[in-house]
């Protein structure tokens, strides 16, 4: 009668040998050469404090798992650059390489849909207090973890604990936002959170990854990092690790996941899921990775800049899949230095706004490799208005707003710099080609209205330090949202995270605050939707800043791959949402 669950009961099987392992050898020697990953962390703009890297991170010795794997089943390999450094939710941010392969692992007590909602996940619903700061939320009662133990309601309160404790060692932005947050177990099935002050995108922040008490019981925040759980992981998710795979130097070369039975007992893991396995192949460059596609070593590979993006669409014999990366490509003014005190003038900003035809550079200058911008908000979330009317571009129009536009003449040091420009001032871009040449462009169209622009252009790391001091006139910058699905974008446009946050031109617009926190501590959506609605529209209106352009994801894959679709990104590794309907086709 078990003929037909051979499979499943021995990987059952060799998971709990995994799990037994792990337990007895909490090895905390140095990982093998090749095993370190890079790092996209970096130091929060205003805080001096670095934030932590794999490389600072102690390691754990990873248990290779070098048993044979039966070939016939339905496998999709895909290509990754980088190393395996622990298969942790709490450490997945700081290596995007541990961030693809964890998300299919772990769960959280939410989840993000491919619209960019907060749905359940290992709760099965929730309610909310009248005053937005208490969340209750029920676990479901029939999710077991991938070694047969089942979930509940002390594994969550022994992830939040990890990441309150002073010596968490991962992210500190992520460890400081639930100091602020209190949990508690109110009985087999219910989690109780109260927060300090109404926070619509708290939904979202539960969908970080439950760990395992029972495996870690005793663990602290100060010695997760190096537990042999890393590299053996545990989760709920609908995938766990099958295999381990180095080279003869020692090096990971390919991590091997496979459908896990527990999920499949679940009701949404009963059908779907026809990609038995997903081998991940590590390289150490693009291109290396990039022949594994060409030679069919490997069935997809996603780009993570531009040259990559451009590279994977040129490609003949792949599926290309896009999406609206979760980042704003805008032209910010420095409101805060008395240097371009026009800027703070609506006339101004608005003058420019209109006086700049984006359609045509962009597609020149950028072409397939991003999609134009009308709104500080991105298009697929819940939250974007594609209604949002932008100006038409007209010339004289502008011309007449500079001619009625009011500003403090006598601070402004610039606008006598150019001999018979209105004023003047220098648009600061990293030396990145196409950035340059976008700012260049421009330039030259502003150069029409008898305003002095040029173009500044500096290292990376000098326009980091430029951007985070607020030592520009304006700039062309790229504002990522992390990892984060909720449209709060608050840190890039709020008065209060000047200068210590990324509002890095120093915008200080009452009306854009008073919407921004309106909307972000509201926690109906429907209200939120509202408010964010109205955001974008004064936005535009007031030329707060110029959006340019959204950046696109370009995910590239054998036509053997059949079922894959994109939806809202919230981070690369969203490209897996909708792995259920994905299916390998032998032929």
């Amino acid at each position: 009668m078990f003929r037909g669950f051979r499979w499943q009961l021995l990987a059952l099987l060799a998971a709990l040998v995994v799990f037994g392992f792990s337990l007895t050898s909490r090895n905390t020697a140095d990982m093998p050469s090749g095993v370190v990953p890079t790092s996209t962390a970096t130091e929060a703009a205003g805080d001096t404090t670095p934030e932590p890297t794999v490389e600072s991170l102690p390691t754990a010795m990873p248990q290779v798992i070098t048993a044979e794997s039966p070939t016939n089943i339905p496998t999709y390999r895909e290509g990754l650059i980088g190393g395996v450094s622990r298969l942790n939710p709490l450490f997945a941010d700081l290596n995007p390489v541990d961030r693809d392969i964890s998300s299919l692992i772990f769960e959280g007590l939410t989840r993000i849909n491919q619209y960019g909602e907060p749905v359940p996940n290992l709760a099965k619903s929730w309610v909310t207090s009248t005053d937005g700061l208490d969340y209750i939320f029920q676990l479901r009662d029939d999710i077991l973890w991938q070694d047969g133990i089942a979930f509940g309601p002390a594994d969550v309160t022994y992830t939040i604990g990890l990441l309150q404790s002073p010596d968490f060692p991962g992210d500190p932005a992520l460890g400081k936002f639930w100091q602020t947050v209190e949990v508690q177990q109110l009985d087999d099935h219910h989690i109780r959170f109260r927060l300090t002050q109404p926070l619509g995108r708290f939904l979202d922040a539960v969908s970080v990854g439950i760990l395992p008490e029972h495996a870690l019981r005793g663990t602290t925040a100060s010695t997760i990092a190096s537990h042999p759980i890393n590299l053996s992981p545990i989760g709920t998710g609908p995938y766990q690790l099958e295999a381990v795979r180095t080279d003869d130097s020692g090096q990971v070369r390919v991590v091997d996941l496979r459908a896990a039975p527990v999920f499949r007992q679940r009701v949404e893991g009963g059908t779907g899921y026809e990609v038995e396995r997903i081998s991940f192949h590590l390289y150490d460059v693009f291109d290396e990775a990039l022949d594994g596609l060409k030679s069919g070593e490997i069935d997809g590979l996603a780009g993570r800049d531009r040259t990559e993006n451009n590279t994977l669409l040129s490609l003949s014999g792949v599926n290309v899949h896009t999406a609206f990366q979760p980042t704003l490509g805008a032209l910010i003014f420095n409101w805060a230095s008395d240097q371009t005190a026009f800027f703070r003038e609506q006339r101004v900003r608005q003058a420019l706004q209109i006086g700049l035809d984006r359609a045509p550079i962009i597609q020149r200058v950028l072409g397939s490799e991003a999609v134009q911008a009308d709104s500080p908000l991105f298009p697929g979330s819940w939250a974007y208005d594609g209604d949002v009317v932008w100006p038409r571009v007209d010339v004289a129009a502008a011309i007449q707003l500079l001619d009625t536009a009011r500003w403090n003449k006598s601070s402004d040091t610039t606008s006598e710099s150019a001999v018979g420009t209105r004023f003047s001032f220098k648009i600061l871009t990293p030396d990145d080609p196409k950035l340059v040449a976008l700012a260049q462009e421009i330039a030259g169209q502003w150069s029409q209205l008898n305003i002095g622009v040029s173009v500044e252009t500096v290292d990376r790391n000098s326009y980091e330090e430029r951007l985070n001091s607020s030592a520009f006139d304006a700039s062309l910058v790229e504002l990522a949202m992390g990892n984060s699905a909720d449209p709060d974008v608050y840190q890039f446009w709020d008065a209060d995270q000047y200068p210590d946050g990324k509002n890095y031109g120093g915008v200080d617009d009452r009306r854009i605050a008073e919407e921004l926190e309106r909307a972000r501590s509201d926690y109906n959506g429907l209200n939120r939707a509202i408010r964010y609605r109205q955001f974008q529209q004064d936005f535009v209106g007031r030329a707060i800043a110029i959006p340019l352009y959204y950046p696109l994801f370009v995910y590239a894959t054998k036509p053997r791959l059949e079922g894959v679709q994109i939806g809202y990104l919230n981070s690369p590794s969203s490209r897996f949402i909708t792995i259920e309907d994905w299916k390998v086709n032998f032929q």
